[in-house]
């Protein structure tokens, strides 16, 4: 009997502790990578769902489910690295709005490192010295040699024609198979461009849910 295909899905933010209670994060619910998780579910798909542990929206539902948590953008890179049967992944949907910037050195405004696990909410201000956190995107490839990858683009600034010209940078810089893109420089819903340049539009989550989910049926064989 032939197993289902695997599909992994990443959701939710990326995390950077400032301290034991505080920290730096982007803002994702992990709405839509749930419903793109149970999506697959019930089109018969295995699906990995990856979810931060910062995530407000619920878990996903569903048979042939593991649900792994992951923190910070390092944290979801090992817990990839350690998943089992890398070479059956056949799509990863890497959804996850991973940090951009890690927490590197956090010191008073006289310049002294502070390690406590609380930082005194007492002192007049704070220094956080921040770097470039290790993106992902590109070593999904290595990781999961069989696989297409989909990228996501969240774009504030310009217009839907220079946030599609992103999208189509991601794509040509990360070897992937499709970029979704969406934000205000996109306008209303979501795009979904292929490296020929080729955008379908959706308008809703639930509508790109079905489309990326058709998508991937068309990759297994008949």
């Amino acid at each position: 009997m032939t197993p289902p295909p695997r599909a992994i899905v990443t959701c939710g933010p990326g995390i950077s502790p400032i301290d034991a209670v505080r920290r730096i994060t982007n803002f994702s619910t992990s709405e839509l990578g749930v419903r793109l998780t149970e999506c697959l579910l019930e089109h018969g798909w295995d699906v990995l769902c990856f979810k931060s542990s910062g995530s407000s929206y619920r878990n996903p539902e569903g048979g042939a489910l593991v649900v792994r948590e992951f923190t910070t953008n390092t944290d979801l890179f090992a817990l990839l690295s350690a998943e089992e049967g890398r070479e059956n992944v056949s799509v990863v949907f890497h959804a996850a709005a991973l940090s951009d910037y890690d927490v590197t050195c956090v010191q008073s405004l006289d310049g002294e490192p502070l390690q406590a696990l609380k930082i005194s909410s007492h002192l007049p201000g704070l220094q956080i010295i921040l770097q470039p956190a290790p993106k992902l995107l590109p070593e999904l490839g290595t990781l999961f040699p069989k696989a297409r990858i989909v990228g996501w683009k969240f774009e504030l600034e310009g217009d839907r024609s220079s946030a599609l010209d992103r999208a189509k940078q991601q794509l040509q810089e990360n070897n992937s198979a499709l970029c979704v893109v969406n934000g205000s420089a996109f306008g209303e819903g979501f795009g979904i461009l292929d490296p020929q340049g080729a955008c379908l539009t959706a308008l809703t989550r639930g509508e790109l849910c079905n489309l990326l989910t058709v998508w991937a049926g068309r990759l297994l064989p008949v």
